[in-house]
């Protein structure tokens, strides 16, 4: 169901700065933290979504990790969480709204509900392609009903790039860039990694049995590892095809990403309030 040839080399320059972090010793575990949910380290800073109460608008936030230890960045969102980076602002995907946040923590709506072909249920993650458009996955009800994948140009315009018209679309969750014009997703709802031709929608099955499916990076041996929220997993899927359970036990692994030394994955478990250091090996 893998196939090698349909996986690329890493484009991280090609779709924006990919998740890193620092380069100092990695503490581990930061705990304390707010129902974390997306990670994404660049420009030497690791950032972290914190949701805060789930449905409590304005207890949302984005910490910056320093010295072990969880910074607020940017305060006053409502459900904050997939980040992406473009030319110098974090992108977030928060509620039913994206907003874009400016290096001094000052943030302002990037596409609102009212952009969207149709209004927005669970925007959940985000990701850039080389052009400066971003794209944001939908999970719907989370139960199987109303997601979609959207494309965000760099001036604000909405389009459709899957929906539910095609019936594999229960609840897209963690995006990755595969190559020119193409996107890995995983599906919440059903755990399957899907390979989605941008231009066209065309929806190529990868793998399966991610569970509820989360996260989705890409390491430095062109390996993909994704998260599974439900059952507290990270997968590595190697180039070879070979799906390996690599780390379970943790209570809700959320949005993952690459170490800036591509040594770890860096997971938030959303239960726990930790963001955790996975070693890539």
């Amino acid at each position: 169901m893998y196939k090698l040839q349909h996986l690329t080399r890493s484009i991280l320059t090609a779709f924006g700065l990919a998740a890193a972090t620092t380069a100092m010793a990695a503490p581990e575990t930061v705990t304390g933290l707010k129902t974390p949910e997306s990670a994404l380290a660049v420009g030497g800073k690791i950032y972290v979504s914190e949701i805060g109460e789930f449905g409590k608008d304005g207890d949302g936030q984005i910490s910056v990790i320093e010295n072990g230890k969880a910074k607020p960045f940017a305060t006053g969102m409502d459900d904050p969480k997939g980040l992406a980076y473009n030319k110098g602002k974090l992108y977030v995907a928060d509620k039913m709204r994206i907003l874009s946040v400016e290096p001094n923590g000052k943030w302002k709506v990037f596409a609102a509900a009212e952009a969207f072909p149709v209004k927005p249920q669970f925007l959940n993650d985000l990701t850039f392609d080389k052009a400066g458009n971003l794209y944001v996955s939908d999970s719907g009800d989370l139960k199987g009903k109303g997601g979609a994948v959207f494309k965000v140009t760099p001036s604000g315009k909405v389009s459709t790039v899957v929906d539910s018209e095609d019936k594999r679309v229960l609840a897209p969750n963690g995006l990755l860039p595969d190559g020119e014009g193409n996107l890995l997703m995983v599906d919440f709802f059903s755990g399957v990694l899907y390979r989605i031709t941008i231009k066209t929608g065309k929806m190529v099955e990868v793998a399966e049995g991610f569970g509820g499916g989360d996260g989705v990076v890409r390491d430095r041996e062109n390996r993909i590892w994704v998260s599974d929220w439900k059952n507290g997993r990270v997968f590595m899927l190697k180039s070879d095809g070979e799906l390996k359970l690599v780390k379970d036990g943790f209570k809700a692994s959320a949005d993952i990403a690459l170490s800036q030394d591509g040594k770890y994955i860096l997971v938030p478990d959303m239960k726990a309030g930790e963001l955790v250091w996975l070693p890539a090996k």
